[in-house]
This record gives C-alpha cells, structure tokens and sequence, in this order.
C-alpha cells in the first residue's frame, strides 16, 4: 500500500474496536482512532489520531517494553496519569514515554468535551505492555494478541463488535 498524497486525518475511517475483555472492556468508555500509519502502510512506526469522548480512557495504564511512544494534544483537556501522578495537558502538550521505562500512563478525559491526540509508537518485534495495577498481561502468539490474568489464565475473548 503506497499512498502518495497527503490526506485530511479525520477522512480516514474511524475505529471503535476495544480489544480488552472485561472488566475493562466497560471501563475506557466511548473513543475512536484512525490508524494514520497503518493508512501509509508504514511499517517502523505506528500513528494513531484518538478521539476520547468525556469520561473514556485512552487504555488501561500500561507500560512498554521495547516501544517508544509519544502523545500530542490537539484538542481539548486530558488527564494523563502516571507513576508520577495526574496532570493536565492541554492543546499543544506533549510527552514521551521510552522503551522498558516502567512508568505505566493512560489518558483520561475528564471534561464534558470531545478531546483529541495523536500517538506515536515504535513497532518492535518482541514489544510486551504491563498493566501496574489490574491483574491483566497481554500476549503475542502465532495467533494474535491474547489477555490473560497475570497467573496466566486465559480471560474470555471479547465479543465481535459490528
């Protein structure tokens, strides 16, 4: 997929897909992303548009262990929280996160409006996320992603969304 002109971010399609299963399927709320490089067929990075509607979550608070990742506000007030606590961002706001760093972050929106931002993360092979504070691991097999608890017992996979 070789995309050679420039796009309008929000024309490409939106995705609402929660991948987690319960309980924190429930728990991120209503939010939508556009795979901006996935649309450009990039392969070293990843980009991600994200829109949190009030009260959604951007993921449960997860750290990388090979990934960089990278966040922008465009629009709109977040609540990012971290192992250093909670703290306001606002349009122009940025913050990185690198590789193996334990400092577990997700994004909440605890405004009435919409709130927008984008994500950069780097695809590594091998790349695993920790969940700090709910009993959650994800795994990569030769079959996809996979949730489980942290004893390792499997959780239900979650329903297909149409």
């Amino acid at each position: 997929m070789d995309r050679t002109e420039p796009i309008v971010a929000e024309d490409i399609a939106a995705d609402s897909t929660v991948g987690y299963p319960e309980p924190f399927r429930t728990r991120m709320g209503k939010a939508n992303w556009r795979a901006l490089g996935d649309h450009f067929g990039l392969t070293q990075f990843g980009v991600s548009f994200e829109t949190l509607e009030p009260n959604a979550q951007s993921s449960v608070r997860h750290w990388h262990t090979l990934a960089d990742e990278f966040l922008y506000v465009i629009e709109g007030e977040l609540s990012l929280r971290t192992n250093d606590g909670e703290f306001l961002l606002q349009p122009g706001a940025c913050m990185g996160f690198k590789a193996g760093d334990k400092n577990a972050h997700h994004l909440i929106n605890r405004s009435a409006a919409l709130a927008k931002f984008i994500v950069v993360g780097s695809r590594v092979p091998g790349d695993m996320a920790f969940y700090p504070d709910d009993d959650l691991a994800v795994f990569v097999t030769e079959h996809g992603r996979r949730a489980v608890h942290k004893d390792g017992t499997p959780y239900p996979s979650p329903p297909s969304e149409t």
